[in-house]
């Protein structure tokens, strides 16, 4: 066999097969987007990290706010954007979702508050004007709980204190439909001690719920006594009482607000706790009055008019206020006492005795129903009368009258008990007039208009004789002779004048004149023992001795 003969051996009878070289499992190019994943997982990851929390912001209008631009600001630092807005379901409120920073967790509490701030023109002057350029933003007003939200409600006005500033919040209630505003000043003596933070008014009980917050110091003056009413900036009145004028802080005068204190006469009180409920009367004599709970109830029947009473009039005795017109007229249509003859207005009036300084002790009303119920029968009368001549304004005068012919009897009107009343005032005045002309009316005119005739006719005639008399007088003066009389008078009384010259003391007349005085002094009182004799026995003019007996007379002898 040639070395050029292919070897024919036991290998080269089976058939061929490929053969397989191990190769690696993992190649290097995989490396390239196993390391771009890990990168974005990371990425996502840190992001997820680095988010903050997400709220959701409710609020009524949306004006200004900007999905993707609002800013969320505290202290004019940025700690969150606005992320989306839109309606809500009921497309009632608008729905605000948020993205805050990292690290803001801890401001997200259940009082944290949130409002929109732009520009703003109100009684307290300008703000907000930075917006202008920047546009609106949401401020957070960081909460002081522990219970941590992320859903709150957006105002549209700044709150009036932080939530957890020193202070009193309480709560208001009242009637009044006025123009208390959030933001208006609550005011202690004329000095804004606080601010109106809520105003809201209840359809259910129709009454106006407020809520004041109160300042640290001044939030100790606020006491179980304390009375609120509304501040009206100037509080002009013209009513029986005079003319008053009380103006308030200049803040009051162009918004209004409420003020508050303490009554006279009533103890200062102690402190009181938050969300303690006041009411808020209209005035500050409607708030003095709330202070009088313990009264008597009357009924005035008035035969006279009353117009020019009003409601809230003051009830006096002798100068006194004693009580207040309650209601004016009252069961108007309720039926008149069968003991009055005609008809009379009725007028529901209140007898207030912690007026007279006794707020502080209890009042035992049937002890002053009885006492009044005494004074009734001793003549204590109710009297309208005027309180002001400008304005014609009545008010209630209570007075004893002890010279009244009628005798006191019981009565009710509208199971209420009635205050006997008497005319007075322009009311007695004016039936004394009308008993006056219907005596003139009465009385015969003509016989006295005929003796009057007769009177003029005498008294004419006697001015004539007097006319006559004056011109006799006269012709008398004007006579010659007459007007020599005091020619003659002075010459008469220059020759008196020189006869008395005579009797000087110095002159012999004057001295032959008191020797015969003497003389005469002389014999007028040797005449005095002889006058004495006579006057006690005047028989000793006819007998010589007194004491010889009586002569007795004989008969004549033949």
């Amino acid at each position: 066999m040639s070395e050029d003969t292919p070897r024919h051996d036991a290998a080269s009878d089976t058939p061929h097969r490929a053969r397989t070289t191990p190769q690696a499992r993992f190649s290097p190019i995989w490396i390239v987007p196993i390391v771009a994943l890990l990168i974005g997982a990371w990425l996502v990851y840190d992001n997820y990290r680095s988010r903050g929390p997400q709220i959701t912001l409710t609020i009524g209008n949306a004006e200004g706010i900007e999905a993707g631009s609002t800013l969320i600001k505290t202290r004019n630092v940025e700690v969150g954007r606005v992320e989306q807005v839109h309606l809500s379901e009921d497309l009632s409120t608008a729905v605000i979702s948020a993205r805050m920073s990292p690290g803001n967790d801890a401001m997200l509490v259940e009082d944290s508050q949130f409002w929109v701030v732009k520009p703003r023109v109100g009684r307290e002057g300008i703000s907000g004007l930075n917006t202008v350029l920047s546009g609106a933003y949401i401020q957070l007003q960081p909460g002081e709980s522990d219970i941590e939200s992320r859903d709150f409600e957006v105002s549209d006005q700044p709150p009036v204190a932080p939530a957890g500033a020193a202070g009193l919040r309480i709560n208001l209630t009242s009637q009044l439909g006025n123009s208390l505003r959030v933001g208006d000043p609550v005011t202690y003596q004329g000095y804004t001690v606080g601010r109106v933070e809520e105003a809201n008014f209840d359809a259910t009980t129709r009454r106006m719920q407020h809520r004041v917050f109160i300042e640290a110091p001044y939030a100790s003056l606020v006491t179980d006594s304390t009375r609120f009413w509304s501040a009206t900036g100037i509080d002009l009145r013209l009513d029986s009482e005079g003319f008053r004028v009380n103006v308030e802080s200049f803040e009051a005068l162009l918004g209004g607000g409420v003020t508050f204190g303490v009554p006279e006469d009533l103890p200062l009180g102690g402190t009181v706790e938050p969300d303690t409920t006041f009411n808020l009367y209209a005035d500050e004599d409607s708030a003095r009055q709330g202070t009088f709970n313990r009264y008597l109830e009357f009924v005035l029947l008035v035969d006279d008019s009353v117009r020019g009473l009003t409601k809230g009039a003051p009830v006096e005795f002798r100068g006194v206020r004693v009580g207040t017109v309650a209601a004016l007229p009252w069961k108007f249509t309720a039926d008149q006492p069968t003991e009055r003859g005609g008809f009379a207005i009725p007028v529901l009036i209140r007898i207030e005795p912690q007026r007279l300084g006794i707020e502080n002790r209890e009042v035992d009303i049937d002890e002053w129903r009885n006492r009044y119920e005494r004074f009734f029968e001793l003549g204590l009368r109710a009297t309208l009368k005027s309180g002001n001549l400008l304005t014609g304004a009545l008010f209630v005068d209570l007075n004893f009258h002890r010279d009244l012919d009628d005798d006191y009897a019981p009565m009710t009107f509208a199971e209420q008990r009635v205050f006997p009343t008497t005319s007075g005032g322009f009311a007695l005045i004016e039936s004394q007039i009308t008993s006056l002309l219907a005596k003139l009316n009465d009385l015969e005119v003509e016989p006295l208009l005929e003796g009057l005739d007769r009177n003029l006719d005498a008294s004419q005639t006697m001015l004539e004789e007097v006319r006559a008399l004056s011109a006799s007088l006269r012709e008398l003066v004007d006579d010659p002779g007459t007007r020599e009389v005091p020619t003659n008078l002075n010459e008469t009384l220059e020759g008196l004048r020189s006869t008395l010259e005579g009797l000087s003391p110095e002159s012999s007349a004057y001295q032959e004149l008191v020797g015969a005085t003497q003389r005469l002094e002389r014999l007028m009182r040797d005449l005095q023992p002889v006058a004495r004799k006579l006057s006690d026995n005047p028989r000793a003019l006819l007998f010589d001795s007194l004491e010889a007996e009586d002569p007795v007379p004989r008969a004549p002898r033949d």
